[in-house]
């Protein structure tokens, strides 16, 4: 007596062997190249999104001041910061500012750093200088998630620092907010 197996696959046609078959049901168990570029594209944009939906906090841009002034009391003074007190668009604020230092060997600025408090990253920008610079100013645009202090720290050749402050409330953010 010979038993012949008449198994009919999912498309309606006959399946040769019950192998064949059970390789049928192992393939539909393996994501389809559409179901893989789907979840590769949300997973891609969770990663991307998810630095800008944290902000840091005024204990982050601390922790921070303590890594670059270690022991040293920042001095009030000397530093003339020009933000605007709002800006309409967090995305292109400007930010100008001009060290007082007569830029000799002896006596020269060696670093500005910028902190913001509500932004992604506490760091905003750090300009270098030299005695040949000639003076220690800068122009540039920087972006704010939010309303924030913007904190500026001047190193100087002799090892002192010089710190200051100014809030800049921000009405349409620039960070993804």
């Amino acid at each position: 007596m010979t038993f012949m197996f008449s198994n009919i696959n999912r498309d309606g046609h006959a399946a040769d062997s019950v192998r064949e078959d059970m390789l049928m049901d192992r393939l539909d168990a393996v994501p389809s190249r559409r179901s893989v570029l789907v979840a590769g594209g949300i997973v891609a944009l969770a990663a991307a999104l998810a630095p800008h939906m944290l902000l840091a906090t005024p204990a982050a841009v601390e922790a921070e001041l303590k890594k670059l002034l270690g022991e040293r009391k920042p001095l009030e003074g000397k530093i003339k910061l020009d933000l605007p007190a709002i800006a309409e668009n967090g995305l292109v604020v400007p930010l100008n500012f001009d060290v007082e230092s007569p830029m000799t060997e002896a006596d020269h600025v060696k670093a500005v750093h910028f902190f913001a408090e509500g932004n992604p990253l506490p760091g905003v920008g750090t300009f270098r200088f030299t005695p040949a610079s000639g003076r220690a100013s800068a122009s540039t645009r920087i972006r704010l998630a939010a309303t924030q202090d913007i904190i500026c720290v001047a190193e100087m050749a002799d090892g002192k620092v010089h710190m200051a402050r100014q809030e800049v409330k921000v009405t349409i953010g620039g960070c993804g907010g």
